[in-house]
């Protein structure tokens, strides 16, 4: 019985954020062809490089759209590569810049976000459509993949 509650409560905790971002986020401008073209470049510059990463793609608020983890990443890439995102998707930054200003007390920390580079912001028509972040080696590595997908989709910058 104990089992039962903790899996309902677990369930519920889980849907509740989703539920209550779906009500407050504007339509995903991010595209599931637009990430599947990032992704594909992103992925070929990786491998190119032979480097084993996580590549995440997110909408302008921060909604995942698409996500790859190329055999031999390392298994905290993931919350890496998520916390870039949610730097992006908060300021517009890519994570690198992000970092710096937070370091000169330039800007504020964001609560499970990283100061290191290797998320992107992607802008297309002069309009950020999302994020493109990447985790499993240096972090100028991990940005140059990022910036190989959003290329291809956009910019990185407005």
């Amino acid at each position: 019985m104990k089992k039962q509650i903790y899996s309902y409560v677990a369930s519920i905790l889980l849907l509740l954020p989703a539920g209550v971002s779906l009500a407050q986020d504007e339509e995903s401008l991010m595209t599931y062809d637009l990430a599947t073209s990032a992704m594909d470049a992103a992925e070929a510059y990786a491998r190119d490089q032979a480097w084993n990463v996580t590549i995440l793609i997110t909408d302008q608020n921060n909604n995942p759209v698409m996500l790859r983890r190329i055999d031999g990443a390392g298994g905290r890439t993931f919350n890496f590569a998520t916390a870039k995102a949610l730097v992006v998707n908060e300021t517009g930054l890519t994570s690198g810049e992000y970092g710096r200003r937070v370091e000169a007390g330039d800007i504020q920390e964001i609560d499970g976000g990283v100061t290191f580079a290797g998320g992107v912001p992607v802008y297309r028509n002069g309009q950020r459509i999302g994020a493109i972040s990447t985790s499993g080696v240096r972090a100028a590595q991990d940005e140059e993949v990022s910036i190989a997908g959003a290329e291809v989709i956009g910019s990185i910058s407005n």
